[in-house]
């Protein structure tokens, strides 16, 4: 296998040269503390995590439940109790100066709870009374003359053991994935059906409210959280057509409400055992409508979706001995999804497969792991899952079906020396069944495809085989390969839906067994030894190969919506003479994702995205941060290939190929801290 760019830079560092490593790296936690980030001068607990050498920040995702969707950083030794108030928010309000020190934790240690990961950072706060809070203010000026401007405000108050923090956003952005461009549709025999120029503008409102509390109580310490978080989003799409004339015109909207409520009380028992409580309650309201017309058509597109979640969490942990760690948890929860979804085109209502539904999914899980130190250089954590539930659904259609799984994982953890280390995994995993593939979607305004809703779905599982090399150099320097196989069953992925043997439709469904690969290479090089000094070069490149049955063809393909490469590249170097930081990030780095339908291959293509920032310290308290947003303009590419009929049986009908450009923008934010 040839490795190009970022990965053969990172393998061949795996291969040679000397390193140097922080003191404990060898037993698995490598402690920087806040005088290893001071040449960087970070402000905010995330400045110090994105730095941290060979460590790939995470900000987790969306799952039912509290395991395997938290996110890969910790605060105070605890994964955070929330799902809405994303990681990455809750740790950019916490200031750098409230940090003690930040924890890179390499294959598990006594008294963590991992969360299944191999690599988790937690943020180790200090505990001296006082208080700490910032106001904010934001500009942000787009390139086609919108303005937007946002206002923060947020305070930590420590006294007494306790701890109260409150934060409150009120702000909007754009999306940049809408812009200005051409789409032009053309057939296979090269007649331009459209040529076009488009005119989109889309964007949002964020109107948090954030707040915590810990205290201690009886031996322990209870943490509440809360957040009340309306986030309304609407996007206009103008199609001014040359051929063959007139316009299409589409309008979006999105009242989506995020409420949620957590609380987590945990207590030791002596020197070696410990208990955690983990209550978690939220409700996701989202109405979504969308509406299309053009000379010929005029669609409209309307759903209404309730999620609630509630969950309950116990977890024990003992320390056997100095080589023996055991830890058990126990987790149910309740979700329920109320959807009602109407598609009305020309005036008269479509019907959709389970358009209005009322899904219920009870869920339980329960582990049992072992963490042994065979040496000082050798690690293994075994551990045994099994997760029951039963799901339902209601209205338009009834069903109702019971799940069990056994989820088994073995890792292991080999430290030669300080400098290198490696990681390698077995495990069953279940994926969770997504709520929204249970209902219609609304992409069916702008595109007139009726993509519908399968409440009758299996988890897609996999056996995954995983090893991770890592080396350190340089003091702060890190590279890192990691391999990884996944034999898939009951892959999910867009189906047909069928009526007396006519496929009439498309929907998510259980397509067969499949293969993913993937060679993720990570590296961070301090740059003093190339002449610049407290300056750092980090990045990531992660190539995958997948390979499923085509339901449609018969014939292999790759997998929906997974990207064949993702990449990110950031420099970042502080000017204490100047009083100021500056960096160049690489977003995304580009990406190509594609959609398999029943009559469509949809394909978005999104170019590179380029910041240039400069954070300078005005006073001491005050703090004045300039970006230059996508500086290469990049561009957001949507191709269409319509079949006029069944991919399997029809030909190719047209091809529609849209391409927006969304221009640079300049962001300028004054930060005054308390």
């Amino acid at each position: 296998m040839r490795f190009t760019g970022m990965a053969a830079i990172a393998a061949s560092l795996l291969i040679s040269g000397a390193a140097h490593a922080a003191d404990g790296a060898q037993s698995g936690v490598i402690s920087y503390s806040s005088a290893f980030f001071a040449e960087i001068g970070p402000n905010t607990a995330l400045d110090m995590v994105q730095r941290l050498p060979g460590f790939t920040f995470d900000r987790g995702v969306a799952v039912r439940g509290l395991e395997g969707g938290g996110g890969n950083v910790l605060i105070d030794g605890e994964p955070v109790v929330s799902k809405n108030d994303t990681l990455d928010d809750l740790l950019r309000r916490m200031p750098a100066a409230s940090v003690l020190r930040v924890d890179v934790i390499r294959g598990g240690a006594p008294g963590i709870d991992m969360r299944g990961r191999t690599v988790v950072a937690n943020v180790v706060r200090k505990s001296q009374s006082g208080f700490h809070g910032a106001l904010s203010a934001t500009s942000w000026n787009i390139y086609d003359g919108r303005t937007m401007n946002g206002l923060r405000a947020e305070g930590q108050w420590r006294w007494d053991g306790k701890l109260l923090e409150l934060s409150t956003v009120l702000g909007s952005g754009p999306d940049d994935l809408l812009g200005d461009g051409r789409r032009t549709r053309v057939t296979p025999g090269g007649l331009v059906l459209i040529r076009s120029q488009v005119d989109a503008d889309a964007g949002g409102k964020r109107k948090y409210i954030v707040g915590a509390f810990e205290t201690p109580l009886y031996g322990g310490r209870l943490k509440l959280n809360a957040a009340y978080m309306p986030n309304p989003y609407s996007a206009e799409i103008m199609d001014r057509l040359s051929i063959p004339g007139g316009r299409e015109y589409e309008y979006d909207t999105q009242d989506k409400l995020q409420g949620e409520f957590g609380a987590r009380y945990s207590r030791g028992f002596g020197a070696k055992s410990g208990l955690e409580a983990v209550f978690f309650q939220q409700w996701n309201n989202n109405d979504t409508k969308a509406h299309f017309e053009s000379a010929s058509v005029n669609r409209d597109f309307e759903s209404d979706k309730k999620l609630t979640e509630t969950v309950g969490r116990v977890l024990v942990r003992r320390t056997q001995s100095d080589r023996l760690a055991l830890e058990s948890y126990v987790e149910g929860a309740f979700n329920g999804l109320d959807s009602t979804t109407r598609f009305i085109q020309n005036g008269a209502k479509v019907a959709l497969p389970a358009a209005n539904v009322r899904v219920e999914e009870k869920r339980g899980e329960a582990s049992v792991q072992a963490t042994l130190a065979l040496s000082p250089t050798l690690k293994v954590e075994g551990q045994i899952r099994e997760e029951t539930s039963t799901i339902s659904s209601t209205g338009d259609l009834i069903l109702e079906k019971s799940l069990s799984f056994l989820k088994p994982r073995i890792g292991v953890t080999w430290s030669p020396d300080t400098a290198d280390q490696v990681r390698v995994r077995i495990e069953r995993e279940v994926s969770q069944l997504n709520f929204d593939d249970y209902i219609a979607s609304s992409s069916a305004a702008s595109t007139g495809a009726v993509l519908a809703g399968n409440p009758d779905l299996s988890p897609q599982q996999s056996w995954v085989a995983e090893a991770a090399f890592e080396h350190r150099f340089w003091k702060s320097g890190a590279a890192i390969l990691t391999l990884r196989h996944s034999e898939l069953t009951d892959v999910i992925d867009r189906a047909p839906v069928y009526v007396k043997g006519v496929a009439i439709a498309d929907a998510p469904g259980n397509i067969g067994n499949g293969t993913s690969d993937e060679v993720v290479a990570s590296l961070a090089v301090p740059l003093q030894r190339f002449g610049l000094k407290a300056a750092q070069l980090k990045g990531q490149v992660t190539r995958r190969f997948t390979s499923v049955i085509d339901p449609a063809t018969g014939r292999r393909r790759e997998i929906s919506n997974l990207h064949p490469v993702d990449w990110e590249l950031h420099f970042n170097q502080d000017v204490p003479k100047l009083k100021t930081n500056w960096g160049i990030e690489i977003f995304a780095g580009g990406f190509r994702e594609r959609a398999y339908r029943l009559s469509e291959i949809e394909t978005k293509k999104v170019g590179t995205s380029i910041w240039v920032y400069a954070e300078t310290r005005l006073r001491p308290d005050l703090l004045l941060r300039m970006e230059v947003q996508n500086l290469g303009e990049r561009n957001a590419k949507r191709i269409r290939e319509v079949y006029a009929g069944p991919r399997g049986t029809a030909s190719l009908s047209y091809t529609d190929d849209r391409d927006l450009e969304f221009g640079r923008s300049f962001l300028i934010r004054i930060k005054k801290t308390l």
